[in-house]
Parts: structure tokens; sequence; C-alpha cells
């Protein structure tokens, strides 16, 4: 009998991973907005609207579904996984919530569930390509430089944003964490800018941001760090917003009215950082993971790059996030991973056959990590 999928989300990343799982297994996708439903129904993808932020609803749409996937924005990731956890089904996870899913750890053992969280490509990939290493040498080092671009720069922004546009602006408020000399370093967003130049795309600028995540608690690597990737000048202009109040959550009072300076900053941003239909964008990222390999010093450097595929519409950040969800929502469904609890992706990637399988997964849809050993 085909298994059946549920995914929680129809955005430009949910609905690339409703249409890859729709290959395989009876798919369902559902969402308050069915503007992508038509689409979705081509590739055979049953559509359902509905408001996923009430639990009673989400437990029911869930009953009857093999695995569920979740690709809501981060503000909605918490309460949603928690919800699915509590209603006994398995899930693959990648919302960028703020709060700490590993709370939720004995609340999934509990129910024997498998909930895999921020499974995309960073966090996600990164992860799983360090548990590997993690687990075969003894690792000193790990970075990562990722970002997700416009294949046209135009001005002011040279910014586009292909998931949820919100969860972009966290990544310019959330301070930075990452590790130094065995300590937890924190600093704020954007700061500690530097120039990395990559090839088939040039300089681009690198910013910390608060990428490691899981990685804090379930790795003792003495240094880790992630950075995004801009375009160069990207970074001053952001800084100049973030600290003139536009992102704040505080209300403030305009001729009577209270409002939140981010409500305004997201109506006016939203729609210019928008990709206009045909418009592309690149995904670029650059892992370099060194230490100890049988007893002698080692260095692997992955990088992927990687562009939007004109001949299906579907956008590289949208290949990259989505396909390695499904990829791990592919060994779930076979049986090949079973873990009760919260399962940041490197536990998955301790495995070698599992890795490899991910890997061949996404060679096979021509997502490409080259990897190189110095």
């Amino acid at each position: 009998m085909t298994k059946k999928v549920i995914v929680l989300g129809t955005g430009l990343v949910g609905s690339a991973i409703a249409m890859d799982m729709s290959k395989k297994y009876e798919t369902h996708a559902v969402d308050i907005n069915p503007d992508s439903f038509q689409q979705l129904k081509k590739h055979y993808v049953h559509t359902k609207q509905a408001d996923l932020s009430d639990p009673e609803t989400l437990i029911e749409l869930v009953s009857d579904f093999d695995l569920v996937i979740g690709a809501l924005p981060g503000h909605f990731g918490y309460k949603t996984l928690e919800t699915i956890i509590r209603s006994g089904k398995n899930i693959v996870d990648i919302s960028f919530m703020p709060e700490d899913f590993m709370n939720l750890d004995s609340l999934a053992k509990e129910y024997n569930v498998t909930a895999v969280v921020d499974c995309g490509v960073s966090p996600g990939m990164g992860n799983l390509i360090l548990g590997y290493h993690n687990h075969t040498m003894e690792v000193e080092h790990f970075t990562c430089y990722v970002g997700g671009l416009p294949l046209v720069r135009e001005w002011p922004f040279e910014y586009k944003a292909v998931f949820s546009p919100i969860d972009v602006i966290e990544e310019y408020t959330r301070p930075a964490r990452f590790v130094k000399n065995g300590n937890i370093v924190e600093k704020e967003a954007l700061s500690d800018i530097e120039i990395i130049h990559f090839e088939k795309v040039g300089p681009l600028e690198a910013w910390n941001s608060d990428g490691l995540r899981s990685l804090l608690k379930t790795m003792t690597i003495p240094n880790m760090i992630e950075k995004t990737l801009r375009f160069p000048g990207t970074t001053e202009y952001i800084k100049v917003l973030r600290d003139s109040g536009f992102f704040s959550y505080e209300e403030v009072d305009i001729k009577g009215h209270k409002i939140r300076p981010i409500d305004m900053t997201a109506r006016l941003l939203f729609p210019k950082w928008q990709l206009k239909p045909g418009e592309g964008d690149f995904t670029v990222m650059q892992i370099a993971i060194s230490g100890k390999e049988n007893n002698q010093q080692a260095e692997y450097v992955y990088t992927l790059y990687d562009e939007f595929e004109p001949s299906s519409g579907i956008l590289s950040m949208s290949r990259t996030t989505g396909y390695t969800c499904t990829a791990v929502a592919d060994l779930i469904l076979n049986d090949l991973f079973h873990k009760p609890g919260i399962c940041p992706p490197e536990f998955i990637g301790e495995n070698e056959k599992n890795y490899m399988c991910i890997l061949e997964y996404l060679k096979k849809r021509n997502v490409n990590y080259k990897k190189e050993k110095k």
C-alpha cells in the first residue's frame, strides 16, 4: 500500500517538497492560502485550505497520515511541532523556529515520535555533513558559509526572500552564537563582516548568524561558526534599518494608533523582496571541517553552487532546502531511520549508509555537494 504524506504549508519551499514527495507517495498539502494549489494539483498533490494555527484542526488533519512534513514560517513552528508530537505522528520539519525545540525531546520520546527538525540546507545539510565527520574523526573546526541570492542584482536591496520574509528578518535581529576555544560566544547578528570569494559568484559578504542551533548542544567541538552570505554592501543598509528600530516588535504611537514597526516594515519590504515570475536565484554554500583522522590532521571542504531550475520553475533555495527534507522523509517512510525524540539532522549523518543515501538522493535531483580533502 502506498504510504501517505501530508505537507503543512505550501509556500515556495513547501510546494517543492509536496511535488517531490508526490513522485513516490500519496501526498496531501494544506495551507490557509490556496495560491499554489493549482500548480500542486498538476503534480497530483491533494490540496486543502485550512487554518493550521488551530491545534484541533491540525490533529484532525494529520490523523490519517504516515508522516507529517512541516513547512510553516518559524513563528508557527514550535506550537505546530508540539501538536504533531501529541498526535503521535512522525514529522520532518524545516521551520526556523526561535524557540528551543530540544525542550520537546521528552515529549517526543513519550509519544514514540521521531521528530527531525531544522531539516533544510543550513541548518540541515550542514548538520548532516558535520554529524558524519564527527562520527569518523575528531573534529576541531567547523565553518559554514551559506546564502541564497537572486541571480540578478537589483538596486536597492540586491536580495529577494525565497522563504518566509519574517524568518529573514529574524536572521538580522537574533543574536548570533558560535563556539570559540570550547566556549559559546554571543554577538549581535551582522557582526564580524568579511569578504569571501566564490567561484561563479565572485565576492560575497559574510556575517555572523545564529545557524548552529542544535549543534551548540549536540556537538563537543571546540570551534564552530556559521555565517550568512549576501552581496557586498547589503549589511550596511540592513544595519541602518535594524538599528533605527524598523524591525522592532515594540508598539509605537502614531497619531493615537498603536503599531509595531516590524508590521509596517513587513508591509513595505516584502513586496519588494518577492521574485517576479521567471526570475531566478542561486544557493551557495561552503563547509570546512578539520581535525584529527587516524592520528593525522585532515581537512574536508564541501561546496555547493545551485541555480534556479527553469524547466520546473522551482527555485534553488526551494530545491536545496526542500530536497534535503524529502530525502530524510524518504528514509523514515522506508523504515531506514527511527529514533524517538527530537532529532536534529546531525543524528542522521552519524549513520554512513543513511548519509550516503541522502547525498545520492540529492544528486539525482541535481543538487551536488562537491567534496575535497585538503
